[in-house]
């Protein structure tokens, strides 16, 4: 009787790795936001701003962030806002570096732009992440990025794309800012500077309030149209995990 229970003592030994091994699966996260501002007296303003984020999850290194993003806005009950943005950022990860991928779509009644495409790739590195989410990182794009404007104009551009990304959490409270800085490869005084700022106060595991800041600067406008633009809005997310 001995001998079964080698045999059986063989087949645990050699069939647990086989079980051990987790095969690769796709983890799919959207969240959403709905944020609003209302002003009277002075300037009479309304803005509505919609979020939507959906990240895709591949195996342990592979992930593909899309977001979409519009706004609308009145000012004297004038239409001054109506800006659209979508993007998406597939990557590679492994230990701390990063390689990143972009494809975009902007347009801005506020710029004077009908469309603007951008495409590039370029490295990235993760001074630190943890299991929590919690982050800081630095990435340089390089993009190819071509724009037309609302008086039929043109122009094609090459541009670095450094990112700087911030994401901290504690408790029921989170941040998350992104910085872009994007200068014109052959010109450094043609540059933009994009940024972000999100704090939520999480109620359950699923809906947060939140408080957006947005900050845009373009250097080169149409005339007659402002360089800079500044959003703080507040209104509520959801998410699934």
């Amino acid at each position: 009787m001995r001998f079964p229970y080698f045999l059986l003592l063989l087949y645990l030994l050699f069939a647990r790795p086989a079980h051990a091994q987790r095969p690769d699966t796709t983890i799919i996260r959207y969240a959403g936001q709905l944020t609003g501002q209302y002003t009277s007296g002075g300037v009479n303003r309304t803005l509505l701003t919609t979020t939507h984020n959906v990240t895709f999850l591949r195996g342990k290194h592979f992930g593909a962030p899309v977001n979409g993003s519009f706004s609308y806005g009145k000012q004297e009950k004038l239409l001054k806002e109506r800006e659209f943005l979508f993007n998406a950022t597939p990557y590679y990860w492994k230990g701390h570096f990063r390689a990143y991928g972009i494809g975009g779509y902007e347009r801005s009644n506020l710029r004077g732009i009908t469309g603007r495409v951008q495409l590039g790739l370029g490295p990235g590195w993760a001074f630190y992440s943890d299991s929590l989410g919690r982050e800081v990182s630095l990435s340089n794009l390089f993009i190819r990025e071509a724009t037309y404007f609302q008086d039929g104009s043109d122009r094609t551009v090459s541009r670095s794309s450094l990112r700087l990304k911030l994401v901290y959490s504690y408790g029921v409270f989170s941040l998350n800012s992104t910085t872009f800085y994007l200068p014109n490869l052959s010109g450094f005084a043609d540059y933009r500077v994009n940024q972000l700022s999100t704090l939520a106060l999480r109620f359950t595991p699923r809906f947060t309030i939140t408080a957006n800041y947005t900050y845009t600067f373009e250097s080169r406008v149409l005339e007659g149209k402002p360089n800079d633009n500044t959003n703080l809005t507040v209104g509520v997310a959801f998410s699934t995990k």
